[in-house]
């Protein structure tokens, strides 16, 4: 019980790199109207501001596992935690929108990095039979952050509306004529306790052997395990890195680790556009698409979010029950009936069915994606790579998801245009297919297994 008390804890300061992400790129919805409108921004303009952060993030994708691999991953969660920092604060008192701009892409350099080493880091430091859910507690914080970014954007919001009398020149800036700046700000709060929390956790002890820095890692294994289990369990990783010969790329060209980065890189890749970004990007126009009221919009968030959280706490309970791949199948199934009926309900909505009936669909489709492919995703990518570029690896197949969420950002509104509503939750239900064939016929199961057993399943 001592031992996973260490390993909860330390896994629920990694995950809190997954609050700030979930935090960083969600607030941004709170504050689009106001910031277009105090720096008259065209759309263009407007555009740029919401999209710059998906830019910082492929950037810091791009470097992440160099840095993890080169340095460890401690440094680089303090290097994520200094960027949110710095982003959060920037935002809220930037002078102009370049500067604002520039703060926002920091902040997106920050998600890249936090959305690889976080799970990366966890599963790392994690025993075999719970490692699922202690590497998705970093989705669920994700989740989570989604969620207060709303709430927090709400309340300010109120807040700003009653025009209490601050007294200070810059507190009633920053609160009151331009909320939007505490909105962003906010985030400081969070991002300066990951920093200072991380002083209390250790270096993952599977990259300190991969460093020939035994008796650190022994150190550190003596707090996840009995004396002698942590014994076996060094000598376990030192066995695998034996049989890895190469230290760079040379070493995914073995056939059972390309196939591994090819299931990496196209789970993440399809996993986006199966729909769920698009969703929770473009929610309100497919809403106003079927008549709801613009005023109802931000309800409306908070109610997916909610859901959004429950669900990734349900999948949680089962990853290591049921397993990664039935985890999916459920997911994946379910997500291919609410994709196919929503779709049927944008081609015959004009015979008067209600829109709530749209509302109560897309909660559907959001439990059954967070339950299965926001759940399994950085579990899996951070299971299948071999130790000594785990996070190199990582960084590449993380580099084609949030490609594929920048495409499915840009392509969604020319979509909706061309195919219609219900062809594009049509398309999106048609991916669904290669993604289940590709866990069915291709993907191992990795529950239950310590990661130098998967590690070995590749070879």
């Amino acid at each position: 019980m001592k031992h996973l008390r260490h390993i909860l804890f330390f896994s629920v300061v990694a995950a809190l790199g997954g609050f700030l992400f979930g935090y960083d790129t969600a607030v941004i919805s709170g504050t689009i109207s106001s910031v277009a409108q105090q720096f008259a921004l065209n759309d263009l303009q407007t555009g740029w501001y919401v999209g710059c952060a998906l830019i910082g993030s492929i950037f810091g994708v791009a470097v992440a596992g160099w840095l993890a691999d080169r340095f460890g991953r401690r440094p680089a969660l303090f290097l994520a935690a200094l960027l949110f920092t710095v982003s959060a604060a920037g935002c809220m008192i930037s002078p102009n929108i370049d500067r604002l701009i520039v703060y926002r892409i920091i902040g997106g350099i920050g998600i890249g990095v936090a959305s690889i080493i976080s799970p990366l880091y966890i599963s790392e430091i994690s025993v075999a039979q719970y490692r699922g859910r202690l590497v998705t507690l970093y989705q669920l914080a994700i989740t989570i952050g989604i969620l207060t970014s709303y709430l927090v954007n709400s309340a300010l919001l109120k807040y700003s509306l009653s025009s209490p009398d601050l007294g200070g020149y810059w507190t009633q800036i920053i609160f009151v004529s331009e909320a939007w700046r505490a909105m962003l700000g906010a985030e400081t709060l969070p991002a300066l306790l990951f920093f200072i929390v991380l002083f209390f956790i250790p270096e993952s002890p599977r990259w300190q052997v991969v460093r020939n820095q035994e008796e650190k890692a022994a150190k550190v294994m003596t707090k996840l395990y009995d004396a002698e289990t942590a014994t076996v369990q060094i000598a376990e990783i030192k066995s695998i890195l034996q049989s890895e010969t190469h230290t760079d790329w040379r070493m995914l060209m073995k056939s059972g680790f390309r196939k591994a980065l090819f299931i990496g890189i196209a789970l993440a890749m399809l996993g986006q556009f199966m729909g769920v970004n698009a969703v929770l990007y473009y929610g309100p126009v497919f809403f106003e698409e079927a008549g709801l009221a613009k005023s109802g919009s931000l309800n409306f968030q908070i109610i997916i979010g909610i859901v959004n959280v429950l669900a990734t706490i349900l999948g949680m309970y089962l990853i290591d029950r049921i397993g990664r791949k039935k985890l999916i199948y459920i997911g994946v199934n379910g997500m291919l009936a609410t994709l196919i009926l929503i779709g049927i309900y944008f081609a015959v909505s004009t015979y008067g069915i209600t829109p709530y009936f749209l509302l109560a669909l897309i909660i559907f489709y959001i439990f059954f994606c967070a339950i299965s492919i926001c759940t399994v995703i950085f579990v899996l990518l951070s299971e299948m790579y071999p130790a000594k570029i785990r996070g190199a690896a990582m960084s590449a197949a993380g580099f084609s998801l949030w490609i594929g969420t920048y495409l499915i950002g840009q392509l969604t509104p020319w979509l909706i245009t061309n195919l219609a509503p219900s062809g594009v939750f049509w398309l999106f239900a048609l991916m669904c297919i290669p993604y289940m064939l590709i866990t069915w016929k291709l993907l191992p199961e990795t529950t239950g297994r310590s990661l130098e057993e998967i590690e070995r399943t590749f070879l």
